[in-house]
């Protein structure tokens, strides 16, 4: 086995019809309201595509189903079988426009994120207060939620406060009083479950829809590396001592390299190493183990993974 050969970087199958590529899943329509969802092993950063990294796309796809199998008796979500490891066929929701993060502590380093807008002096972020003093990954009193816009442009989400989601009609009272509660409790589940493999789940965010009887569903994906932020329980309170940030599963190393050899936003991107590649190749492995308590197992069936795809969805060539 080469990783080369293994990689999926794309899942352009034109027997699907509809199709939506985004930056890192292959979507297509079917009929009865269906959805295929295929997961590359593609890796975006500053608004591009940087790399493919084997295997990627599996564990989001099967980190994903764990956690939706543990988490419908809170929330139905959009799942309605795993035609293979890397897809999901899905039910065809109106994605809700707003996106719901839910963070246990004072952390992040976007321009959205709470720590970043906390150093620059503000006290009121997202529609809450927070008091003087708070220190870098400090826990907050209980967990809260931070909306942003949901950019289906490929745009950068914007903060939103629970009052502009309303007045902005973005959801009804109804709606936001729903998925508020669907994400606590789901978040919460969350924090346990990770509690008990000796990590801690610092944030996370959500995405929902609406089926065609206004039923408010779980949709995208649930506590995998690429939507949460997971820390190794042990280290926490020596790292939070020191002032540093807590171990965590670094799926950023891609992103840090590129970033200190050009601007990724103005510039041509040099080519990312193979042994950089394979290092976040076993990161994602690693976090999908630590994370899920099981063994991860890669499907090497098929010439390619691409290959292997088309032979699993040949069922639904017709259909669409």
């Amino acid at each position: 086995m080469t990783l080369p050969t293994r990689v999926l970087d794309h899942a352009r199958i034109p027997e699907l019809s509809n199709p939506y590529f985004g930056k890192v899943r292959d979507c297509y329509d079917l009929p009865g309201n269906r959805r295929i969802l295929i997961t590359s092993d593609r890796i975006s950063a500053f608004d591009r595509i940087l790399a493919s990294i084997p295997f990627k796309g599996q564990v989001l796809t099967q980190m994903a189903r764990y956690w939706f199998e543990r988490t419908g008796d809170i929330c139905e979500n959009h799942v309605i079988s795993y035609p293979d490891p890397n897809v999901v066929l899905a039910k065809n929701l109106q994605i809700l426009p707003v996106e719901i993060v839910v963070r246990g502590y004072l952390a992040g380093t976007t321009s959205t994120s709470i720590l970043t807008r906390y150093k620059a002096g503000e006290r009121v972020i997202y529609g809450h207060s927070f008091p003087e003093g708070l220190r870098a990954h400090e826990k907050l009193p209980e967990p809260i939620i931070t909306p942003t816009t949901k950019a289906f442009d490929g745009g950068h989400d914007a903060p939103l406060t629970a009052g502009d989601i309303l007045s902005q009609g973005l959801l009804t009272q109804a709606q936001w009083d729903r998925v508020s509660a669907i994400s606590l409790a789901l978040f919460a589940r969350g924090q346990e479950m990770a509690a008990e493999r000796g990590l801690i789940l610092a944030d996370t965010k959500y995405e929902f829809g609406t089926d065609e009887t206004g039923t408010i569903v779980l949709a995208d994906e649930i506590h995998t590396p690429d939507s949460s932020r997971f820390w190794l329980a042990d280290g926490y309170a020596t790292a939070f001592a020191a002032g540093t940030r807590p171990p965590s599963f670094d799926k950023d190393v891609i992103r840090t390299w590129v970033d200190a050899r050009c601007d990724p936003y103005k510039d041509d991107v040099p080519t990312i190493p193979e042994d950089l590649i394979a290092t976040t190749s076993q990161v994602y492995i690693d976090a999908y183990q630590a994370i899920t308590g099981q063994t991860f197992e890669p499907d090497l069936s098929g010439e390619t993974p691409l290959a292997r795809i088309r032979g699993n969805l040949a069922q639904y060539f017709s259909a669409s």
